[in-house]
């Protein structure tokens, strides 16, 4: 008897090894198909990320002509809504690029009398 039982432990054993091997395929199958949604679903988020990035490029592109177009200073400097003490020819007065004013900080700390001082002399 005990040959006989050795045998159908032995099939026991592959029907069993048959089963688990079925379980991994079908497992394997599933989780092929859960990633080809996930892919499908980046692939698509990747399109409208190029498109988004082709539209922001287009109207970067439209805003840099814009800018390159507008030579009149008229149309760059925004208009003044504040009282001031300078005349109008002064306010128009082109200021060169190269042109630095100085570096004097006011942190606080300091006296403000010193500070305006030291402003007006560099000045």
């Amino acid at each position: 008897m005990r040959p006989a039982r050795q045998g159908s432990t032995r099939a026991e054993s592959e029907e069993m090894t048959m089963q688990q091997l079925m379980g991994m395929m079908q497992g394997l199958q599933e989780a092929m198909a859960a990633s080809k949604v996930e892919q499908e679903r980046m692939h698509a988020d990747l399109a409208a990320s190029h498109a988004r990035n082709k539209e922001l490029h287009r109207t970067n592109e439209e805003l840099r002509r814009g800018w390159r177009d507008t030579d009149d200073p008229e149309l760059v400097t925004p208009p003044r809504e504040f009282s001031t003490p300078f005349s109008q020819p002064i306010l128009e007065t082109v200021i060169p690029n190269t042109f630095t004013g100085p570096k004097v900080t006011f942190t606080g700390m300091e006296d403000p009398e010193a500070h305006l001082t030291a402003f007006h002399t560099r000045g």
